[in-house]
């Protein structure tokens, strides 16, 4: 083998220039996604991120969360569209931050791919970057790995990790909430970004329907609704934290586990919460895989969010405001249930996520 036949990178799968031409493609989607707090430019080794205006804080308390958007990217793949998928990852990291009450501050992606394939990176950033300016936050770094090998050249995974500050005396949490509480329901806007395996294996699989076949009942074509992003309430969330007419308490983020399991995760342990179904219509895609997959109710909630995203439990005499608030920035809101004494041995629908927490059940039947 002579020196020109040697090895080389871009032969082993790895083209360099390749991720080099993605990172100028996502170069103006990332300008969109910053905050006056982001110090130097895009392409550092790290993001720099100014905190001196948030010494004003008494006590700031700096929070964290790392998330994916499991098999959700299968579809995106399949469909060959990838420009949403990065809204979904953004909404998995900072509804996390938020039910504490902290404030998104920037946010770090992760994508690995077999192939880098500049135009499809440079989608799934913009969808990131989107997600970002939904969320408030600066988009400061990232990186692109090419696994040639590992995944195939169609196929990749992402990842992000977010920041966020809040003031200690303002924490939210199970500390906060009492009995008589309100549990304030705030629409998804679909499955969002949590059992897609069921989902995928349910309606592809056992029912064999197609991506591209338009269903009545949802009045597109079953890919069209499985990439509906995730919608972020990080914005909603903050705008009721910090109205001083309201007394908030704490927010449960409906992700995998259901809503039992994961309202039961920001609940004292004395406080059981009634949750009334009669109070909202989950969305047509939640029956399609029950129907299809003969799955029973308790199994479809304790995998998906069944038509309620976000939870945020208030004083009694802050509903109606709360509500009216919620409402009248886009986000559909109502009363689900009331936190009353949880009785010894209560352990209602589903344990909390780690075990602590209160107590949830679902009563009734869903609206038509």
């Amino acid at each position: 083998m002579t020196q020109s036949e040697g090895a080389t990178y871009a032969a082993a799968g790895v083209d360099v220039e390749a991720g080099e031409h993605a990172v100028a493609l996502m170069k103006a989607s990332i300008m969109r996604a910053q905050r006056p707090e982001v110090v130097g430019d895009f392409g550092g080794f790290a993001g720099l991120f100014d905190m001196s205006a948030f010494t004003r804080y008494k006590r700031p308390l700096l929070a964290t969360s790392t998330d994916g958007v499991g098999t959700k990217v299968v579809v995106a793949q399949r469909m060959d569209k990838h420009d949403t998928i990065g809204i979904d990852l953004v909404a998995m990291v900072v509804d996390d931050l938020v039910v504490c009450g902290a404030e998104p501050l920037f946010l770090t992606d992760y994508i690995a791919t077999g192939k880098v394939v500049p135009e499809r990176i440079a989608a799934i950033v913009s969808g990131i970057a989107e997600g970002c300016r939904q969320a408030g936050c600066a988009l400061v770094g990232g990186e692109t790995a090419e696994h040639p090998g590992l995944l195939g050249p169609d196929e990749y995974d992402v990842a992000g990790a977010g920041t966020g500050v809040v003031d200690g005396d303002r924490l939210l949490g199970p500390d906060r909430v009492r009995i008589g509480d309100v549990a304030i329901g705030m629409r998804a806007s679909g499955l969002h970004s949590n059992g897609y395996s069921l989902a995928r294996h349910v309606l592809l699989t056992t029912a064999g329907l197609s991506l591209e076949q338009h269903l009545p009942e949802l009045g597109r074509t079953l890919g069209e609704e499985l990439l509906e992003p995730t919608r972020i309430y990080a914005l909603d969330c903050l705008d009721l934290a910090r109205a001083e007419s309201l007394d908030v308490h704490a927010f449960s983020h409906v992700t995998g586990g259901g809503l039992a399991a994961n309202l039961a995760r920001v609940l004292p342990n004395d406080v059981h919460v009634v949750i009334d179904r009669a109070t909202w219509a989950p969305q047509p895609i939640f029956g399609l895989v029950g129907a299809h997959g003969l799955v029973g109710l308790p199994e479809l909630e304790k995998t998906f969010n069944m038509g309620v995203g976000m939870i945020a439990m208030v004083s009694p005499d802050s509903v109606d405001l709360a509500v009216a608030r919620l409402n009248a920035r886009g986000v559909d809101a109502w009363v689900l249930g009331v936190a009353q004494a949880r009785a010894e041995g209560e352990i209602g629908d589903a344990p909390a996520k780690g075990g602590r927490g209160g107590a949830v059940s679902l009563v009734g039947t869903h609206a038509n």
